[in-house]
């Protein structure tokens, strides 16, 4: 079955930045839709950025300009690099393929100083 693990979360001060990655497993990782999504305290499980087979990605607004989201499909690893983070960037980070429903256990970020 499809298994994606997460790694880069942590504790960064506001303005700071973190790369997170996720490495996939049991699937044609080329061939899949793969996103980032975070869910913050009280607040629903939101997109973050998604990037398709060919490289194309979507970013939610509160991405844009912040975040990127790339993939290396010969490591089987999709990254999500976060720069000039912000307190409300804290939120559990998930690494998924939606297509499959399939999600990884997630990773905190906490912004703070």
């Amino acid at each position: 079955q499809v298994q994606l693990v997460e790694s880069g979360g942590g504790l960064v001060q506001p303005g700071g930045s973190l790369r997170l990655s996720c490495e996939a497993s049991g699937l044609t990782f080329s061939s899949y839709v793969m996103g980032w999504y975070r869910q913050a305290p009280g607040k629903q499980r939101e997109m973050v950025a998604i990037i398709n087979p060919g490289g194309t990605t979507v970013y939610a607004d509160s991405a844009k300009g912040r975040f990127t989201i790339s993939r290396d499909n010969a490591k089987n690893t999709v990254y999500l690099q976060m720069a000039s983070l912000k307190p409300e960037d804290t939120a559990v980070y998930y690494c998924a393929v939606p297509t499959q429903n399939a999600w990884g256990q997630g990773t905190q970020v906490t912004v703070s100083s």
